[in-house]
This record gives C-alpha cells, sequence and structure tokens, in this order.
C-alpha cells in the first residue's frame, strides 16, 4: 500500500490518518514470524493524553507471568471510559472504522469483517513479566503502542520468542513513546515481556479485534 494510496483512503480523523500512515511505512519482519515494528502510530497529542489518564496503576499486582492473573484491575476503553476521557473515544473512534480495518486487512491477511475492536490501557509496575506464550485464537489482530520516553526503558518492548521447546529469544521491539509494534495471534506468535527487567512504569496500549465469541463484552470499546 502506497503513501498516496494511503492519504487518498484516510478518513477524515486524525488517529487514524496517523495509523494508516504508520502501517505503509511500518518495518515488516518474517522470522520467526510476521511483526510490524511502528513508529508515530497515534497523534503526539493522543500519546500524551493516554499517559497523563488519572486512571490507578494495578495495587499490589501478582507477578506470576500471566496478564490474566491481575484481570481485576485491568482497564479498557470501554463506552464509559469513553465517554469519561475524550481520549479514549478518539482512539476508538479512529480504529474502529471501515478504511482502518481495510488496511489492516490488506496488510497482514487477516480477517476483520465480523471482529469487534478492544483497547487495554497497561501501567506494568517494576517486577512485571510475561512468560512466552501465544494470543488466545478469538484475537484476529494485536497492536501495542508504547507511551512514555525514559531511558529505564529503552529495552522494555514485546519480546520475540521462538517455539517450544527452548523459547528462544530473539530480540524485543524497542520501547519509546509513539513506538509499537503489530503482529496476527498464531500459532508461532510467541512473544512476551521481562526479558529485560523492568524496573519502572511501563505504559502502553494494546489494540485487538476479537471475534463474535469473545466473552467478556464490556471490555469492549
Amino acid at each position: 500500500m502506497s503513501q498516496l494510496d494511503t492519504a487518498a483512503n484516510a478518513p477524515a480523523n486524525p488517529v487514524a490518518e496517523s495509523f494508516l500512515n504508520c502501517l505503509a511505512r511500518a518495518k515488516h519482519m518474517t522470522e520467526p514470524f510476521d511483526y510490524w515494528l511502528l513508529e508515530r502510530a497515534l497523534p503526539d497529542r493522543d500519546v500524551d493524553e493516554i499517559a497523563a489518564l488519572p486512571l490507578p496503576a494495578p495495587s499490589a499486582p501478582v507477578f506470576n507471568g500471566r496478564r490474566e492473573t491481575n484481570n481485576s484491575q485491568r482497564i479498557y476503553f470501554t463506552k464509559e471510559n469513553q465517554q469519561r476521557y475524550p481520549v479514549c473515544a478518539r482512539v476508538a473512534r479512529g480504529f474502529d472504522n471501515p478504511p482502518v480495518r481495510a488496511a489492516i486487512e490488506r496488510e497482514t491477511g487477516t480477517n476483520l469483517s465480523s471482529a469487534a475492536l478492544r483497547i487495554e490501557y497497561c501501567q506494568d509496575a517494576p517486577g512485571f513479566w510475561l512468560e512466552p506464550h501465544t494470543d488466545i485464537f478469538v484475537k484476529k489482530f494485536t497492536m501495542l503502542v508504547y507511551l512514555l520516553d525514559d531511558p529505564e526503558l529503552k529495552t522494555a518492548g514485546t519480546d520475540i520468542h521462538e517455539g517450544p521447546p527452548d523459547f528462544k529469544y530473539l530480540g524485543s521491539a524497542p520501547y519509546g513513546r509513539n513506538l509499537g509494534v503489530i503482529f496476527i495471534p498464531a500459532p508461532n506468535s510467541w512473544h512476551g515481556v521481562g526479558h529485560h527487567p523492568i524496573t519502572k512504569l511501563r505504559k502502553s496500549i494494546i489494540i485487538n479485534f476479537v471475534d463474535p465469541t469473545w466473552r467478556d463484552k464490556w471490555e469492549l470499546a
């Protein structure tokens, strides 16, 4: 997809325009699975407003390599949070529109025809880690956008691994303000967090499209 095609098809929405331009210039990696490294994924204003949201980080989180262990404290861009915080609504509108869905499908090969948008706001405390894993099959698209520029977090991006039995670490997506990574959940899309220890609060958003069998509808944007 060329920059010209992107501009011609972009909706009049700053979030969508930023993402479409970002996707057009993303660095596509193919080993050990397909993933895309992102720069300037969102408008700068929105990155800063998300990072400044007055939402609490998890209290006394349990670190056992699985994010779902702290499910009761997880935060999403729900309809309620979109009403409360305009930036949540702007980002949700930017991604939940036909031109963005079509661009994702063209670039990645996934099918979003019946998928719903889910956006999680993550504030991972020092000591956080995720074991190598693949996303569950009901997720049709995963995108992470990192929110902070902190030298102590530069190695805190998503880790890329080979699969079993050794789960060899191959590298990490760069962590930095408005950088990110996309992948399509698949049996070989092994990834994690924490190969390099997390020593500062690590903020990001996770953007998923999920299929109609997703059970926790309240999480959806």
